[in-house]
């Protein structure tokens, strides 16, 4: 388990009237649990991101993304996130976790004799089981739950001929536990993150 002592700032993709309601106090965000999510069942966040926040959004409204609640009106919501207990995908230690649950994961289907998900292109359910069955084995052997998982992830074409670096290259974190959410707020300049504001 690894504890992750501060704060990060998130911001999340929505319809204008989910993130008002949020802002106001009048409604909570609902965890993703499609099979495909990247990073396992949980509220999604691009860290430090807003203009990537604000993208996804607008593709979205636009039907160029899919998001399984429809955005008619773009929006991005900021929050203060706590990482608390998080399966940070960006040390060593924690991608050993996930390749022994890949090992895991991998076993179970063998016995089952069932075939393994795949990543297809922006699905990701490999990736979502791995890390679903990381959790679902901590529950069954009684061990304490990730609060929160984050990822780096190199989305896009490269940005020079031969870059190993993408044009949306981001971090994302996915909050298990909604108590680390310790606030929500407008990001700024709100002209550029929420012109429909």
């Amino acid at each position: 388990m690894f504890f992750q002592p501060y704060s990060v700032i998130g911001f999340h993709s929505c319809d204008k009237e989910v993130g008002l309601k949020v802002l106001n106090g009048e409604d909570d965000l609902i965890e993703s649990q499609n099979i495909w999510d990247w990073l396992g069942g949980g509220i999604y966040f691009w860290e430090q991101n807003p203009t990537r926040a604000w993208e996804y959004a607008l593709e979205c409204s636009q039907r160029k993304q899919f998001n399984k609640k429809p955005i008619k009106t773009p929006f991005v919501l900021g929050a203060i996130i706590d990482l608390g207990a998080c399966l940070n995908l960006v040390d060593a230690d924690a991608l050993k976790i996930l390749t022994e649950a890949h090992s895991g994961l991998k076993a179970v289907f063998k016995e089952a004799d069932r075939e393994m998900p795949v990543n297809k292109g922006d699905n990701r359910m490999l990736d979502c089981a791995v890390i679903q069955y990381i959790h679902e084995s901590n529950k069954r052997e009684g061990q304490k739950q990730y609060d929160t998982v984050r990822c780096a992830f190199p989305e896009g074409n490269e940005v020079f001929q031969g870059s190993k670096i993408s044009s949306r290259l981001h971090l994302q974190i996915c909050v298990r536990n909604a108590d680390c959410i310790k606030g929500f707020f407008l990001p700024r300049p709100v002209k550029d993150f929420n012109p429909n504001f």
